[in-house]
């Protein structure tokens, strides 16, 4: 495993992190009526989602609300809930997966919106399912040697437009049974933005402490899954497989050093009910650390972590080891130890 990355970081923490939720729900029964006919045509049952991915519904954002508006919305959230002077953030990194145009970033409108300094660096750090918690790596490098004094990690990602296209492609005459479950963890995906304010530990009291991680890669499997704002197909399968594979070898690596086997508190990036149970049981991690947001918001890629750790924030207490954990497709493994 030699070339991949385990690292520690001295004097990094969260200063805060938030979530913003989608307001209008979108059920995993309305897609099953519109799909109704095709299930029917091809003499199959609908419900998966719910019964297999557990997923009883997710979150969409209204028509016309960009992805840019969701990620500064989170982000001027975890600014006022940190208290500090924007004028202080140096480094703004937009994670979205989703994004409306190749050029100019993301970041660049996020930076406008919310009225950041023409000192902050900003930038756009795409990889998968796992940018947020590499942005959070790179922050902690750039805060521990004393090139900034805070950045902001911000994610907004929204399903409305792929889910009705693929319900749309899925509802017609040609389509067959191996779209439907090429096509089945599209409609798993939900929509949501979170962000978070990262400083120094020693300058900020009540802080919670960037303690270590790790990335593990095995990009032999980086075509299955594939996507754009218009289609993504997936061999759900088989990314699980190679996932849950991946995952074992760096937590081989490094869990019993770490003492990662008995953390308070597991933050999992959010797919399904079949994701997390696999995960669990292959690393022998105990479900009642493990709080869940799949069932009623999807899989909101990498504002995943963010959103499940600010939702779980009120019950966390000072002490608890939290380890956050997420697989992306492409394979990357990563995982980052906080102290609560």
């Amino acid at each position: 495993m030699a070339g991949n990355a385990s690292f520690s970081l001295n004097d990094t923490a969260i200063v805060s992190v938030a979530s913003v939720h989608a307001p209008d729900v979108a059920t995993s029964a309305s897609f099953d009526a519109q799909l109704a006919p095709t299930y029917e045509r091809l003499g199959m049952r609908g419900g998966l989602l719910e019964s297999l991915a557990g997923i009883s519904e997710r979150r969409w954002w209204p028509e016309g609300f960009s992805f840019t508006e969701a990620a500064a919305q989170a982000g001027d959230k975890a600014l006022n809930e940190a208290g500090i002077d924007r004028s202080r953030v140096g480094l703004l990194i937009d994670t979205s997966v989703c994004r409306s145009r190749l050029e100019p970033s993301s970041a660049v409108t996020v930076h406008n919106m919310l009225g950041l300094s023409s000192s902050c660096v900003n930038f756009d750090l795409a990889n998968a399912c796992l940018g947020f918690v590499n942005a959070m790596h790179i922050a902690g490098l750039m805060i521990d040697a004393g090139q900034i004094d805070y950045a902001l990690v911000v994610d907004g990602e929204g399903s409305r437009e792929i889910q009705q296209t693929t319900l749309d492609r899925l509802s017609l005459v040609d389509a067959g049974v191996d779209d439907l479950f090429a096509e089945f963890a599209t409609l798993t995906l939900g929509s949501g933005a979170a962000a978070m304010v990262l400083g120094r530990a020693s300058q900020n009291p009540g802080s919670h402490l960037v303690v270590r991680g790790l990335t593990r890669s095995d990009t032999s499997h980086h075509e299955l899954c594939v996507g754009d704002l218009n289609q993504m197909r997936t061999d759900t399968k088989a990314l699980l497989d190679a996932g849950l594979d991946l995952v074992q070898v760096a937590w081989e690596t490094e869990a019993d050093e770490f003492g990662w086997s008995d953390m308070d508190r597991y933050i999992l990036h959010q797919v399904s009910a079949v994701h997390t149970s696999s995960l669990c049981e292959r690393l022998g991690i105990d479900t009642k650390k493990v709080p869940v947001t799949f069932p009623t918001l999807g899989n909101i890629g990498p504002a995943s972590v963010p959103l499940t750790l600010a939702d779980e924030e009120p019950h966390l207490q000072s002490g608890d080891r939290v380890l956050c954990m997420g697989i992306g497709s492409g394979l990357n493994t990563s995982f980052i130890e906080v102290l609560w």
